[in-house]
């Protein structure tokens, strides 16, 4: 079985403990979250966890299958990299001495597309998001002129092909409510249903 990475989106209800026992799903099965992001979704009420694991796609299944079954889960996706758009952000916090003096430096943050965030006498932060190789290249360029601190975020993606939660919410509440259950349905036929 080959291992690709996989990002799984699940949609759930906001309940407290709910990433608990979803992380319990992966740690049972020794598989390492690469990735974790909850945040709200498209929908009022509801939430999206964005999940990146490294792990074939049989097993990827299985455990959608799983997180599937919990209560307050809706829906649950797991794509490949080429089926969503992705991103991550990371904060770099060099001297602002450097910056200063090492036109490098400057040219180096305009290339990667990076944005000041803070300026003061000791230190700069600055912002970028890309994907993983690009955040990580920066960081590793920027390495050599004293970089105090990097920080990445986890993955945020989007699904090429998916219509979102919205709609199938719209469309579970524009359906016509089921008959109701009728209670007692066999109470006046007890001893036909309960005899032998």
């Amino acid at each position: 079985m080959m291992k690709k990475e996989f990002t799984i989106t699940v949609y759930t209800e906001n309940h407290v403990g709910l990433l608990t026992r979803i992380a319990i799903i992966f740690s049972r099965r020794k598989i390492n979250l690469e990735s974790v992001n909850v945040g709200p979704s498209e929908v009022e009420g509801i939430s999206r966890f964005t999940l990146v694991i490294n792990e074939a796609e049989e097993v990827v299944q299985k455990v959608a299958r799983q997180i599937e079954k919990q209560v307050e889960v809706l829906k649950v996706f797991f794509n490949t990299d080429e089926e969503i758009v992705w991103q991550e952000m990371a904060m770099y916090k060099v001297p602002t001495k450097v910056i200063a003096e090492q036109v490098k430096v400057e040219r180096l943050l305009r290339q990667y597309g990076a944005n000041t965030v803070v300026i003061r006498n000791d230190y700069t932060v600055f912002e970028t998001t890309g994907h993983k190789e690009e955040i990580d290249a920066l960081a590793e360029a920027l390495a050599p002129w004293g970089l105090i601190e990097f920080v990445r975020s986890a993955r945020i993606a989007i699904i090429k092909a998916s219509e979102g939660m919205h709609k199938a919410v719209l469309e579970f509440e524009a359906a016509e409510p089921s008959e109701p259950a009728v209670e007692n349905e066999f109470l006046d036929k007890r001893d036909g249903v309960f005899t032998m």
